[in-house]
């Protein structure tokens, strides 16, 4: 009996190093009950593909979209959203 497995290998990285334009998986929040509950109100839980839009320059705010919506997300916020990539390359 054989076990054909894929090379799956994922890469975790936070919000704030992805690429504009990247689409993510978001794999966990790490933050405190409060900001767990507000971004769980935006939409933003583990489980949900996100899109990374722009990011403003000199470590501005960062605009994601989440089902369909823009939303901005301060940068301290958004270092706190872990995110997985597929095959280690994030996908545009």
């Amino acid at each position: 009996m054989t076990v054909d497995s894929k090379n799956t290998s994922t890469l975790l990285r936070c919000l704030t190093e992805c690429s504009t334009g990247d689409k993510v998986l978001v794999s966990s929040v790490n933050a405190g009950r409060g900001a767990k509950q507000r971004l769980a109100n935006l939409g933003i839980v583990p489980g949900v593909q996100i899109q990374k839009s722009r990011a403003a320059p000199f470590r501005g705010p960062v605009e994601v979209i989440v089902k369909g919506t823009n939303i901005v997300l301060g940068r301290g916020l958004a270092a706190k959203v872990i995110v997985e990539c597929a095959n280690g390359k994030c996908t545009n």
